[in-house]
This record gives C-alpha cells, sequence and structure tokens, in this order.
C-alpha cells in the first residue's frame, strides 16, 4: 500500500529522514532532457458514475447486435462499486436472519438506516424496509392501508410487475377486497391519468 502524508509537517519529516531539501531531488541522477518539467496534461476527476457512462457509451461504438430479453422490471441497473464495500463490512455482514432481534445484527441495523433515509427523503412518518421483496411488499401495503381507511378497494397500475399484481389478487381473493387496474401509455411508461380518476372514489384505500 502506498503512503501518501497527510501534511506539510509529516511531508517535511518524511524528506528529512531520507536526507532530501524536495521530492525533485529524488530525480536528480536523471538527466534534465527526459525530465517532464511541467504537471501531467490530465483532465479532471470524472465521478464514478461518468467513468460508467463515458465506457458505456464508447462501447456502444463496437458493431455488435446485443439483446436484453429481462424484462418486467428486472433490467440493467446502476450500482455503485462502493455498495460492495459497504455491504461487507462487519457490522452489516452476519450470518443472522432478520428475526433475532440483537442490536449487534447486521441486517437491523442496515435496516434502520434505510428506514430512516426515506423518512427524510420523502418526508413520510414510516418507511418499511423488512419484506422479503416487492412482490409480498405490495400486499402488505395494500391490506395496511385498507385497515387504516377501512375501505375495500385497491388501485394497481398494470405497469406494476405482473407477479407482483398476481401475489396482491392471490392475497385477497378471499377478503372480499376489490382490486381495479389502471391502463398505462405503453409508449412512455406512464399513467393513464384519465382512467385513473374514473377508477379511485371514495373507496379507494389506496393507489400501487
Amino acid at each position: 500500500m502506498r503512503y501518501l502524508p497527510k501534511s506539510d509537517s509529516e511531508r517535511r519529516q518524511m524528506l528529512d529522514a531520507i536526507s532530501i531539501a524536495k521530492v525533485e531531488d529524488l530525480y536528480e541522477h536523471l538527466p534534465t532532457d527526459i525530465r517532464l518539467q511541467r504537471p501531467l496534461q490530465l483532465d479532471p476527476g470524472k465521478s464514478e458514475f461518468e467513468i460508467v457512462d463515458y465506457f458505456r457509451r464508447l462501447g456502444a461504438k463496437n458493431d455488435t447486435q446485443t439483446e436484453l430479453f429481462l424484462g418486467a422490471g428486472v433490467y440493467r441497473h446502476y450500482r455503485p462499486v462502493l455498495v460492495d464495500t459497504i455491504v461487507s463490512r462487519s457490522e452489516f455482514l452476519t450470518s443472522y436472519t432478520p428475526y433475532q432481534a440483537e442490536i449487534s445484527q447486521g441486517t437491523l441495523t442496515s435496516i434502520f438506516e434505510f428506514q430512516t433515509m426515506m423518512c427524510q427523503l420523502t418526508g413520510m412518518d414510516v418507511a418499511n424496509a423488512s419484506m422479503y421483496d416487492a412482490s409480498s411488499a405490495v400486499p402488505e401495503a395494500a391490506m395496511m392501508a385498507m385497515r387504516i381507511t377501512g375501505r375495500n378497494r385497491i388501485v394497481v397500475v398494470r405497469s406494476v410487475h405482473p407477479e407482483y399484481r398476481e401475489v396482491l389478487t392471490t392475497y385477497t381473493r378471499h377478503l372480499g377486497v376489490i382490486v381495479d387496474e389502471v391502463a398505462y401509455d405503453q409508449e412512455q411508461g406512464s399513467i393513464d391519468w384519465s382512467d385513473l380518476e374514473s377508477k379511485v372514489n371514495d373507496q379507494t384505500a389506496a393507489v400501487i
């Protein structure tokens, strides 16, 4: 590992330790004409996202045809490399499942931090993160809304993952719940607002 001095005093101590006055003295043995007498002409540093975007655009110039056959929510996602470092830390990585409530459990720590951040970002009073996946989170959210409002209609947009909608239907099939589906613009991926307005009424507990 390369050590970089953090301050001028540390740098001075290191130079004194090897008996030189300045860093350039390390290269005195090299002929002057082969030494670069100016700073390197490098562009300013880029963020990780900019670097990934640069190479993605560069790769797009290759004359190849590749198709992505994944769909319904399973697409290419940008995941910063820092994520691997964070989730590998001992306080977040443990062998426990989320059922034990030890204060040192990494999973609960990360869930708490995530829920806190979501509340701060959205201004919501609560945020839940302890679902197995979105397919179970959707009906859980719907039933919570019904318990709070006392209503029995759920409106869900058809752009929601089809498997999530199937699980919602399975959960609510024998609960006397009415699930209305709303159309969406397949070109833009946006909600059909007129259809949504026609489906929402005073018995609607939630819109998903």
